[in-house]
């Protein structure tokens, strides 16, 4: 089939892997324009954009699908059906419908549970014990549009945003795969969302990521893996005498009770009820250590996190 692929980071890359080599035609490539990063401040392109580059496919970075000449061109693709995987533009209606099959989009939750931008995160901020790669077909709704296919997976208790991410891209491009060969048979089929369980996933916000050690502990180990590996949890220790950030990027519950934020014994660290234990930590300016690690390097200790 002839297929416009719209992605940007490197979630989508295994989607557009997968793609290419079924042998399917990808007549063009979108993705988010590149954007100034690092010191110099020079211009880096997404990893779809590296990836299709790579493949010798036509790329396409419009800052919108709004404006009609942008529309008539996407159309003038001649498109069987348009396959979406984190772009992160709005798609209008003429963009919509301008693939003959329409466009099919991998979102990562089991919906109608986390629509919006973050659902992999806020799975994981919940508490949530399992989540699902998801082929729909898009509409102008925010994640509304029927379901195809569902490939359903478990989080367990100590699984971080990071490991959940990196299993749901490959299952999920498998799952594309699936969904374009079934559609190009005609046998692919469309199921409404149940209007029951909505919840809405918004975008991180980086304010969220303080820890509050007032809070019960499977609810800060929650924070802990979810904003794990991005962009990480946080508390300070006074080390020496001098406030230190430091990010917590894998802890457990651990027994023991205290004050909130006093340090018990080693890195575990009382709770509004209970404690954590941390495991991976990364303080400022340095790389990602384990706690045995970080504790050989850090000193004494003082008696509280803040």
């Amino acid at each position: 089939m002839r297929i416009i692929f719209m992605g940007t980071p490197d979630f989508a890359v295994p989607t557009l892997t997968e793609i290419v080599g079924t042998g399917h035609e990808v007549v063009a490539v979108y993705s988010r324009a590149p954007k100034p990063a690092g010191r110099g401040q020079a211009e880096r392109k997404s990893p779809v954009h590296l990836a299709a580059e790579g493949f010798g496919l036509l790329v396409r970075t419009p800052k919108s699908l709004r404006d009609a000449g942008e529309q008539a061109a996407f159309a003038a693709l001649g498109a069987d059906v348009g396959v979406v995987v984190a772009y992160g533009l709005i798609l209008p209606l003429p963009i919509l419908a301008a693939p003959r099959l329409g466009c099919l989009n991998l979102h990562g939750s089991l919906l109608p549970r986390w629509r919006g931008a973050a659902p992999i995160q806020r799975a994981v901020l919940a508490g949530d014990t399992r989540t699902a790669a998801t082929i729909m077909q898009m509409d102008e709704g925010l994640d509304t549009g029927p379901v195809a296919l569902v490939d359903e997976m478990p989080i367990g208790p100590d699984m971080t945003t990071g490991e959940l991410h990196d299993q749901m891209m490959r299952v999920g491009a498998d799952l594309m795969g699936r969904a374009l060969a079934a559609l190009e048979r005609g046998s692919l089929t469309f199921t409404p969302q149940p209007e029951e369980g909505v919840t809405y996933a918004k975008k991180i916000d980086k304010a969220e990521a303080r820890i509050d050690w007032s809070r019960p502990a499977a609810e800060v180990h929650n924070l802990i893996r979810g904003m794990s590996p991005f962009p990480g949890a946080w508390f300070e220790l006074a080390l020496n005498g001098v406030p230190v950030r430091v990010k917590a990027l894998r802890s457990t519950p651990a027994a023991g009770q205290g004050a909130p934020g006093t340090i018990l014994d080693d890195l575990t660290i009382a709770c509004g009820s209970g404690a954590v234990r941390l495991l991976s930590v990364q303080r400022e300016g340095k790389a990602a250590m384990d706690a045995e690690t970080f504790l050989r390097g850090a000193g004494a200790l003082p008696g509280r996190a803040n």
